[in-house]
């Protein structure tokens, strides 16, 4: 009657499908650290909801403006549900150890992400201000 589902692997897993929505797992990967970002992401038809459950995790959300960038940076607290609206640019940081639950529409990975690569200035920005967000929860 009860099921189980003990995520392992690196990345993003989708593991919890049904109709209309879906949770994944997100367990570090590259790309997603704290100083390799490299992009950001966009769904159109989704909120999306993060919740930290083990590690560091900073939530990134960018507002692109006349090729400018507007960023809010948030070091990611356990078990605080944290939404990105649809329609908002974001990406996830994370040291190794982190995992997180992510909530949102089902198929979301598969039909509904839009990328834009980050320009080195906007990453070292990121990055800079990622460290400060860490260093200050320390």
């Amino acid at each position: 009657m009860i099921e189980k589902y003990d995520i392992k692997g690196d990345g993003y897993n989708p593991f919890l499908i049904r109709e209309g929505w879906q949770v994944a797992q997100l367990n570090y990967v590259e790309k997603h650290g704290l100083d390799d970002i490299d992009n950001i992401e966009v769904h159109k038809k989704t909120d999306e909801v993060f919740i930290l459950f083990k590690g560091t995790g900073v939530l990134i959300a960018v507002e692109k403006k006349d090729n400018k960038i507007n960023t809010q940076v948030i070091n990611m607290k356990f078990g605080v549900t944290y939404n990105i609206p649809a329609g908002t640019w974001h990406n996830i940081a994370m040291d190794k150890d982190a995992s997180m639950f992510i909530i949102e529409k089902d198929n979301t990975h598969l039909y509904d992400c839009q990328y834009i690569d980050l320009s080195d200035s906007e990453k070292q920005d990121i990055y800079k201000q990622i460290k400060d967000i860490v260093k200050i929860a320390l």
